[in-house]
């Protein structure tokens, strides 16, 4: 036997009231009787009835629901912010939509297309990266977008971030007070705030009056794999200290480098970029730059709550604190 859907006739009908009765009820509306209120909430639980939020949507403008786009929901970078993205969007009574893009730009937009057509109220994006194409698919809707742990190098969409050029200049510094040569290893300097970290790193030698060596920076993809690839490389280059934007990556470097006898912080040492809880799992434990994930998440959730109900908002790029964490591969 087919199994048929429960609509707002049914309750109507059961309870004896009209549909626009039901519909005040199920939408919290207190301008109906006790009573009449009573007869609702009892229909409803008969019938189990759940009322449509795409259908409610296409009503009020609104779905109450949120998408949220991250390169991989195994990262516990990216899971930290999304943690507190969901807290603060169930706070405020918002579904979450969660999709796994992979880094991969024709996903990142078929992600966004398939969100924009379930007519989302807002869509919170973390990325290794802002592609041109992806860029201009957030920045083309009227669907309010927010980015988090993502720059936009036009500084045009929402956002909330670290100052990486900052945290890279203090990694720098404070590396380049005890040797000559300080390796970066992050992600393509055609992202934004690999652009930024860039930027802190250059100065800092200068600073330092250091000539910039571009032997000396690699870029990857954030994986643990590329960490461990990169170790020759590191060795060759004479460096003597790395700085890794990626805990992922910082991982792989370190135990490559101990599986070739070479001891931390004594012979190397490690600053990575983010303190996810892996950081403190590692022997060595691994002296970090400690971002607020949870609060990048919970913070770019309220802003979008903001947008969406086109509520005042005094700024919209927003750079929340972050500090330096010394652990045991930093002497």
């Amino acid at each position: 036997m087919e199994e048929t859907t429960t609509t707002i006739y049914d309750v109507a009908r059961v309870a004896g009231v009209s549909m626009a009765t039901v519909s005040r009820v199920v939408n919290g509306n207190t301008n109906v009787k006790e009573k009449t209120k009573n007869k609702v909430l009892a229909a409803i639980k008969e019938l189990d009835y759940r009322p449509n939020a795409v259908a409610r949507g296409l009503a009020s403008k609104r779905t109450t629901t949120v998408g949220v786009v991250l390169p991989t929901i195994t990262s516990s970078y990216f899971a930290g912010i999304a943690r507190g993205v969901d807290d603060i969007a169930s706070m405020y009574n918002y579904n979450v939509i969660l999709s796994n893009s992979d880094s991969d730009e024709e996903k990142e937009l078929k992600i966004i297309e398939s969100l924009l057509s379930k007519q989302v109220d807002g869509i919170v994006f973390l990325g290794t990266g802002l592609s041109p194409k992806v860029r201009e698919a957030l920045a083309g809707t009227k669907t309010p977008v927010i980015l988090a742990g993502t720059i936009d190098a036009e500084r045009e969409l929402a956002s909330v971030n670290i100052n990486y050029t900052k945290a890279a200049y203090e990694c720098t510094d404070l590396l380049l007070k005890r040797h000559k040569k300080v390796a970066y290893v992050l992600g393509s300097l055609d992202d934004a705030e690999n652009a930024d970290r860039i930027a802190g790193y250059k100065q800092a030698l200068e600073d330092n009056k250091i000539k910039f060596a571009k032997n000396l920076v690699f870029e990857g993809n954030y994986s643990y794999e590329n960490g461990k690839g990169l170790v020759d490389k590191i060795i060759a280059s004479k460096a003597e200290a790395a700085i890794v934007a990626s805990d992922n990556t910082a991982v792989g470097l370190l135990n490559a480098l101990l599986e070739k006898g070479i001891k931390l912080p004594d012979d190397f040492e490690i600053i990575s970029g983010s303190n996810s809880p892996i950081t403190m799992y590692t022997n060595p434990s691994m002296s970090s730059i400690y971002q607020p994930l949870y609060d990048m998440g919970a913070v770019a959730m309220r802003l979008l709550t903001k947008l969406m109900l086109k509520e005042e908002v005094d700024e919209e790029q927003l750079i929340l604190d972050y500090e330096f964490i010394k652990r045991h591969t930093t002497k």
